[in-house]
C-alpha cells in the first residue's frame, strides 16, 4: 500500500458580533511548500468560520492524504475527537440533550472529508504566540474586515 503524504493544516476563524461578519484563514503545508487561503461571509458565527477553515483546507487536497489539523477551536477538535459529530449525525442532527445540533451542513462536509483522508486534530491555545495560529488569525480577521 502506498504511503500517504503528510499535510499539516493550521486553521482559525473570526467573527465580529457572533452572529455578524466573519472570516476564516488556513495554512496548508507539505514539506517546504506552503499555501495560505482565506475567505469569509457577511453574516455568520465564529463556530461556522472555525469549521469552514478546516473544510476549505481539506477540500483543496486532490487525493487522500494523512492530515494533521491544528486549530484553537475546541468546538471543531472535540466535535471530531470525542465523536460528537458522528453521534449527532447518527441521531439525525439531534444532540444528547435533545436540542438540535448546530451547523449540521458543515459537520456533514467535514465528516465526509475525514472519510477521504486520515485526519488527526490537535487543539492549540489561541493568541498564545503560536506562529501559524497567529498567521491564520490575521488571515481570518482580514477576510472578516471585507464585510
Amino acid at each position: 500500500m502506498k504511503e500517504l503524504k503528510t499535510i499539516h493544516v493550521f486553521s482559525d476563524g473570526a467573527c465580529s458580533g457572533n452572529p455578524g461578519p466573519g472570516g476564516w484563514g488556513a495554512i496548508l503545508r507539505f514539506g517546504d511548500m506552503e499555501s495560505e487561503i482565506c475567505g469569509g461571509e457577511p453574516h455568520t458565527t465564529n463556530n461556522r468560520m472555525e469549521l469552514t477553515g478546516v473544510i476549505e483546507a481539506l477540500s483543496r487536497l486532490k487525493y487522500p492524504c494523512k492530515v494533521i489539523v491544528q486549530t484553537d477551536s475546541r468546538y471543531v477538535v472535540d466535535g471530531i475527537t470525542k465523536g460528537w459529530a458522528k453521534s449527532w449525525k447518527r441521531n439525525n442532527w439531534v444532540k444528547s440533550d435533545k436540542k438540535p445540533a448546530l451547523n449540521p451542513d458543515l459537520w456533514e462536509k467535514l465528516l465526509t472529508l475525514c472519510e477521504t483522508h486520515q485526519v488527526s486534530f490537535n487543539w492549540i491555545k489561541g493568541h498564545s504566540g503560536h506562529p501559524e495560529n497567529e498567521r491564520c488569525d490575521k488571515l481570518a480577521v482580514a477576510a472578516r474586515e471585507k464585510f
